[in-house]
């Protein structure tokens, strides 16, 4: 099924984008001086942004109707908010606590569309 409007090609985009930044991360964890925290810090974050970026990206096409939709918007967005938050507090010293959060919504996303796909 092909995605036909930019309202919902943007978000292919950004779960595609999201993976390629974590291809770039988790080279940039491998290669860099970083100590151990760093290290894990930057490859949890790289982990979940390929993993979620690319399911994102080749579910999306096919979500069938908005529940489902909306689940995998879910897990994209809970994906930003805790990588983000790891990365930020890697590059920027910010707290990280935003990290959890995103991962309650990963999950929640997740939960969402397996009762989507159930009901279906």
């Amino acid at each position: 099924m092909p995605v036909s409007n930019a309202f919902q090609r943007i978000p292919s985009v950004i779960a595609a984008l999201m993976a390629a930044a974590g291809i770039a991360l988790s080279a940039y964890a491998a290669h860099a001086t970083l100590d151990a925290e760093g290290a894990r810090r930057i490859g949890n974050a790289a982990v979940f942004l390929l993993v979620q970026g690319a399911a994102g990206s080749a579910m999306l096409p096919q979500a069938a109707g908005k529940g489902e939709r909306g689940a995998i918007l879910l897990q994209i967005a809970g994906c930003l908010l805790f990588s983000l938050s790891l990365v930020a507090k890697q590059w920027l010293g910010w707290p990280s606590t935003l990290a959890p959060a995103g991962g309650m919504a990963m999950i929640a996303g997740w939960l969402w569309l397996a009762a989507q796909r159930l009901w279906r």
